[in-house]
């Protein structure tokens, strides 16, 4: 199974995170990534709180320290390794995960073939 590229590796800044639109396999979605070194942990862009987009600039998710994923519309904080939140209106629950590999230097999206 290859799935569907979301993107190139350097698409995403180390430590940084990006926006995307995705083929999944609950079809096109807005995605946020986040990458740490060779890993990028991806979730569908909805806060569980009011299925808002995260981000208020484009592909800026993250915090100011760049720990956690930050939701820009209720400050809502997620963990990035697995979306689940800690703070905020929505907390104890999840963003929806988008399952990713990295292969080669591209980010693939598992399970949308």
């Amino acid at each position: 199974m290859t799935g569907a590229v979301l993107c190139a590796l350097d698409d995403v800044p180390d430590g940084g995170s990006q926006g995307f639109v995705a083929e999944t396999a609950e079809g096109r979605r807005a995605v946020l990534a986040v990458r740490k070194g060779q890993s990028v942990f991806a979730y569908v862009n909805s806060c569980p709180h009011i299925g808002a987009p995260l981000d208020f600039k484009p592909g800026q998710f993250l915090n100011l320290e760049k720990t956690l994923i930050q939701c820009a519309n209720h400050g809502a904080l997620f963990r990035i390794e697995d979306g689940h939140c800690i703070s905020g209106p929505c907390a104890g629950k999840d963003l929806q995960v988008v399952p990713v590999e990295v292969r080669d230097g591209t980010v693939y999206v598992t399970g949308s073939d």
